[in-house]
């Protein structure tokens, strides 16, 4: 997963216009199916240094980054699993639907209805030989 994530943000790092409008990507899948890790690998392709961590507790982290022609933009990374109702947090959101920023949302359903349409989906799924299938919508 750190692999693909990585290659998948090496892609976006290149050829995202991040200047015109944000990136929105929700991760689907079960608990452990790998979508921080798939996070810190994207991270890695962005060329963001800093260690990428669950925000399951702290419910976002941001990190900064510059995309191949130089232009800063940050990666937010949400984890709603623990929010039944998002409060506040929608509003958090709506700042970061902007351009520039790269938004990654874990466990979105109490968010959805906020999200932009389209969105970029990414659904992770275990096989039965104990791998893992992964499909980009």
């Amino acid at each position: 997963m750190l692999a693909l994530g990585k290659k998948y943000g090496e892609k976006l790092r290149s050829s995202h216009n991040f200047a015109d409008a944000p990136l929105v990507i929700e991760l689907l899948g079960d608990v452990g199916t790998g979508k921080t890790t798939f996070t810190r690998g994207l991270a890695q392709g962005l060329g963001i240094m800093t260690s990428v961590t669950s925000p399951s507790f702290t419910i976002s982290k941001s990190y900064a980054f510059r995309t191949t022609d130089n232009i800063p933009c940050t990666l937010t990374h949400y984890d709603f699993y623990r929010l039944d109702d998002p409060g506040i947090m929608v509003e958090d959101l709506a700042e970061k639907l902007a351009p520039s920023n790269l938004v990654i949302i874990e466990w979105g359903a109490s968010v959805q209805d906020f999200l932009p349409t389209p969105h970029s989906t990414i659904k992770i799924t275990y096989t039965d030989d104990n791998s893992r299938e992964v499909t980009f919508s």
